[in-house]
């Protein structure tokens, strides 16, 4: 009858709707927010650079007890300003840093860049074996020796690319990981050991960075916004 749908047509259009339902459900990224310490610049570069192919969701410390992680595939903490340790213990006690630590177990996955990096050490959410994060500028022949708003040289895979870097860490340990990226010393710059995937580097570095005279050649033009998102991918698919 006219305006009806036969039962072979109603078949194919479930079929077609659920593909498309699942086409739309993105995998969910919670990113820490809590300027300084986790500045509002990097959580904007992150955005900027992940938000087409992962949903966003931000929260900040006060968030952790109505469970904001319930429904995300990944836990983001960016950089920021200041003291690692410090700033970590001004926002997280213990109950806080054992329910990341819970996500993780629970299947969840921890990126963590320049700060965020740090925080995945043993002083803090104690998320790695074998390796600890530590400052890239004190490690044995550095090409960068003090702390300011710089380009690192790195190797990524095949690829030799100049990075935004600011005293973000290195890995040191005997534990085994996957490294996507190393300095120019040859030590880490970029690793996924398990669930958890750390950059010293600020892939999600953004145009207004580089407004120095002496960083504005070094603008990427949004590549390494494709890198963080391809790293990002493969975490994902981490077991």
């Amino acid at each position: 009858m006219d305006g009806y749908l036969s039962l072979r047509d109603c078949q194919q259009y479930c079929v077609s709707v659920a593909v498309c339902r699942v086409e739309l459900v993105k995998p969910v990224i919670a990113i820490f927010r809590h300027d300084p310490v986790a500045s509002q610049d990097c959580v904007d570069g992150m955005i900027e650079a992940l938000s087409g192919d992962f949903a966003i969701k931000l929260f900040d410390e006060n968030d952790l007890a109505h469970d904001p992680l319930r429904d995300a595939d990944i836990v983001a903490f960016p950089g920021g300003i200041g003291n690692a340790y410090y700033r970590f213990f001004d926002c997280f006690k213990r109950r806080e840093t054992n329910e990341i630590a819970d996500f993780i177990s629970r299947g969840g996955k921890y990126l963590g860049i320049c700060m965020g990096a740090y925080w995945a050490g043993r002083n803090y959410f104690d998320l790695l074996s074998g390796l600890e994060p530590v400052q890239y500028i004190k490690s044995p022949a550095a090409d960068i020796k003090r702390s300011y708003p710089t380009v690192a040289k790195v190797s990524w895979g095949t690829r030799d690319e100049k990075i935004f870097f600011y005293d973000g860490p290195t890995f040191v340990g005997d534990g085994r990981c996957q490294h996507h990226a190393r300095y120019a010393n040859g030590l880490p710059m970029a690793i996924i050991q398990g669930r958890v995937g750390l950059i010293g580097c600020h892939l999600e570095s953004q145009h207004k960075w580089y407004d120095k005279p002496y960083m504005q050649k070094h603008w990427h033009g949004g590549a390494h916004h494709a890198l963080l998102l391809s790293f990002t991918k493969k975490l994902m698919r981490a077991k």
